[in-house]
């Protein structure tokens, strides 16, 4: 491949973990409605958007709502969520991802990140990252949601750089598709029996160094 110019990062996952957030957040939300949500149902939203999380979770309760009263649901669930990651720090952040972000920058390497969370903004703030990231691309500037390209392609051009010259890092298969379906490289942050379309699978950014950036 052509040389590598920047690094794209999901949020969740890869950089923090809050998925133990969303699941509070949607638990509340299912147990409000009258019935209850499982961790492993929560596993089938990784990457999945917020309306499209909460009809999967409204599905499983057999319950029916209109468009107004999910979008009143889905922000109700929101403010839960939020109210949580007010009070992130920076220790939250996961093993080796700050450190693999400075050696990017320290090499020449422009970092971005691209996620499907609306909140991305409040995590990396609160976590004291913010200022690693030479581009932010969320939720709040896509459309389509993973496997389509789109957070990862405006994130190669907001840096400036070409598709090819980019490396994605993603923990769920959506989003190592997303990457693919943008002809970016991708690797995977968890297990490579789940992640089989990424060009290398760690377990974590601690795993990951300049020399393994290059071999891909």
């Amino acid at each position: 491949m052509p040389d590598i110019k920047a690094c794209l990062f999901d949020l969740d996952g890869v950089i923090v973990d809050t998925a133990v957030y969303h699941y509070k957040a949607w638990k509340r939300l299912a147990n409000s409605l009258g019935f209850d949500f499982t961790e492993e149902q929560n596993e089938h939203l990784k990457g999945v958007s917020r309306v499209r999380s909460l009809q999967l979770i409204l599905g499983w309760g057999g319950i029916t709502k209109t468009e107004a009263e999910q979008t009143e649901l889905a922000t109700e669930k929101n403010n839960w969520y939020v109210e949580m990651i007010n009070k992130m720090t920076p220790a939250e952040v996961l093993p080796g991802a700050k450190e693999f972000l400075e050696g990017c920058r320290s090499a020449g390497i422009k970092t971005a990140l691209g996620s499907a969370s609306k909140n991305s903004g409040i995590i990396l703030k609160n976590t004291g990252i913010e200022h690693l990231f030479d581009a932010i691309v969320d939720g709040n500037h896509v459309t389509a949601p993973k496997p389509d390209p789109e957070v990862f392609i405006k994130g190669a051009e907001a840096l400036g750089v070409l598709d090819t010259e980019c490396v994605v890092f993603e923990d769920a298969i959506a989003g190592i598709e997303a990457a693919k379906n943008g002809g970016m490289k991708a690797v995977g942050i968890g297990s490579p029996q789940i992640l089989t379309q990424a060009d290398l699978v760690i377990s974590g950014l601690d795993q990951m160094t300049m020399e393994k950036l290059r071999e891909l």
